[in-house]
């Protein structure tokens, strides 16, 4: 009765679909392996987790944060973009933190289009930048990233007279695990400009990288008509912090700050002091989790091509993107391993038609662990009714 046609249209969660097999697993006595979400298992760094512990015991952090408060956490974070990616950012007017990159995208699109405004969104992709698409009210015309040209987009073959508002990427990809060099951001960044389009780059795994492979940045191509987002949650650990930072194109960092004074005060100040310590640690630190992640990789990937199943050896991120031989209803697949097995995966599908026929594995779990899932896996038959998944590009 009270659900506007906003909140109608925003697809229905794949994670609570999953949730709610594994309660019917946990219900019937199966030890749980949980896969679908990528939510890093690994601990904060002690210095950040000493820097809140300390704020709060410190009266000044309880009040509502100020524009001007951000500043210390600001500056880290272009000194981040700085040293990491050779980037120059402004941190009065091109950098603005957020309670999440996710919160932040949703917010950034109320910010930079209107009803109606195209957006060139891949797929697949993340499912909540189609729930973000659908409460902006625009419409999505999905780019298809391929697995013959490693799952990047060929912006090249689009109409000469698209002319999007918005294309949003994403590399490190997920749920690919597909890399992009500094060349393909260079043109992509000089396919929007020349169009008029606002490139929104989602960049939460930019140190879950692996061996000489490290992830560029899209601002490398200059901020102007750029914005990238970045998060603590994987990088650093601290998904239930939700604290990350918008940074690039000065006018679209200030639309986004005027919307999000509209809903929120920023970070708690405890958490922006956690953050800014973790931003301004030694790079070498944040690859220590890169290679937990890495050796869980390698723990899984010989697993599943013993089972015939096709998935490439990923560079960065902590997923991997197995296709399924046979699979033509992921969606009832992943339910039924679930219920079934106890091992929970994301199926394809919740990712966009681009993703039917593979799962998206989360190496959330030690070594041992996923290889145990990997032969639960093997017992379970592909086909099945499928459950009614409401997702969509429209």
């Amino acid at each position: 009765m009270w659900a506007s046609q906003r909140a109608q249209g925003v697809p229905t969660s794949v994670f609570s679909l999953m949730d709610a097999a594994l309660g019917r697993a946990r219900a019937a006595g199966l030890n749980v392996i949980d896969l679908s979400i990528g939510s890093s298992d690994l601990a904060p760094p002690v210095q950040a987790l000493d820097a809140l512990r300390d704020a709060t015991h410190d009266p000044s952090s309880y009040r509502y944060p100020l524009f001007s408060d951000t500043r210390p956490l600001r500056e880290a974070a272009a000194a981040y973009l700085g040293r990491r990616f050779g980037v120059q950012i402004d941190a009065e007017r091109e950098v603005l933190p957020l309670i999440g990159a996710q919160e932040g995208l949703a917010h950034l699109l109320l910010a930079v289009t209107d009803p109606g405004d195209t957006l060139l969104l891949p797929d697949p992709c993340y499912p909540p930048y189609l729930g973000a698409a659908a409460v902006a009210g625009l419409n999505v015309i999905p780019l298809p990233l391929l697995p013959e040209r490693g799952f990047l987009p060929d912006l090249e073959s689009l109409p000469a007279d698209l002319r999007p508002r918005v294309l949003l990427l994403n590399y490190p990809n997920n749920p690919t695990s597909a890399v992009a060099d500094a060349a393909f951001f260079a043109e992509a960044a000089a396919w929007c400009r020349a169009r008029g389009t606002l490139l929104i780059h989602d960049h939460p795994y930019a140190e879950l990288t692996f061996g000489d492979y490290h992830a560029p940045s899209a601002l490398e191509a200059g901020p102007d008509g750029i914005v990238e987002l970045h998060s603590l949650s994987k990088t650093h650990h601290m998904g239930g912090f939700r604290v990350g930072f918008a940074a690039g194109d000065a006018g679209a960092i200030a639309a986004l700050g005027r919307v999000k004074g509209a809903v929120d005060f920023h970070p708690y100040l405890g958490i922006q002091r956690a953050a800014t310590v973790a931003l301004g640690l030694p790079d070498h630190l944040g690859r220590e989790g890169a290679k937990v992640f890495q050796e869980r990789r390698d723990a899984l990937l010989p697993a599943l091509r013993e089972m015939g199943w096709g998935v490439q050896t990923p560079q960065a991120s902590m997923y991997l993107w197995a296709r399924v031989p046979g699979l033509t209803d992921s969606v009832a697949y992943a339910v039924r391993v679930a219920e079934t097995t106890g091992v929970a995966l994301s199926p394809g599908r919740a990712f966009g038609p681009g993703g039917e026929g593979f799962v998206r594995f989360a190496l959330v779990q030690p070594p041992g662990v996923l290889v145990e899932a990997a032969g639960r896996l093997g017992e379970v038959e592909l086909t099945a009714p499928a459950p009614v998944l409401n997702q969509t590009h429209s």
